[in-house]
């Protein structure tokens, strides 16, 4: 599939884009490239090839699960005007 400058100048426009000759020349080879890469990575052949979620073999690096702060909920919640079991009490806004 190859595009014309009557398409690239569509492009441009639905892209908001300004484009000088120049660079609808540029952008018409650089959209025909990109295309051509397209058609060929078509044509080969993926039968019994499992698509992948990532290109290389990664293992994930976790932490150990562990607390690492001490819990100080009580301090935090000691400045809040009204608390009710661990929760902070706000005004009702919406009735």
């Amino acid at each position: 599939m190859a595009l014309t400058l009557s398409d690239v100048d569509k492009l441009a426009r639905l892209s908001r884009l300004r484009l000088s000759e120049t660079e609808r020349n540029n952008m018409l080879a650089e959209l025909n490239h990109v295309f051509d890469l397209v058609e060929k990575m078509q044509e080969v052949n993926t039968d019994g090839i499992e698509p992948m979620a990532h290109p290389h073999e990664l293992a994930l690096r976790l932490r150990d699960d562990s607390v690492t702060e001490k819990d100080e909920h009580y301090a935090l919640q000691s400045c809040a005007p009204l608390v009710d079991k661990d929760m902070y009490l706000v005004p009702k806004v919406i009735e």
